[in-house]
């Protein structure tokens, strides 16, 4: 299932108060790969983690990092960014 997200645009919740936004590269048992990251740290700003996400989806993807590996086990969920709901 993870093999239909690859080369797309993601959003990755983890279990922080960070979320990262970016093109997942590649994956394995420990690490994600994205690329073209924007990894934020939630406490750095007063919108919700829904409200940053939304705003992503409408402005684009505040890139901030070429390259990212992301923890598997810090991961809540993974989601195609085109499938956040913005209504």
């Amino acid at each position: 299932m993870l093999e239909e997200f690859l080369g797309q645009k993601v959003v990755v919740d983890l279990h922080s108060p960070y979320v990262c936004l970016g093109t997942l590269s590649r994956f394995d048992d420990g690490f994600f790969e994205i690329l073209n990251a924007d990894l934020h740290d939630l406490r750095d700003t007063k919108t919700s983690r829904e409200n940053y996400i939304a705003s992503s989806l409408a402005t684009g993807i505040k890139r901030n990092r070429k390259k990212i590996l992301v923890s598997r086990r810090d991961i809540i969920s993974v989601s195609l960014l085109a499938d956040v709901a913005d209504e």
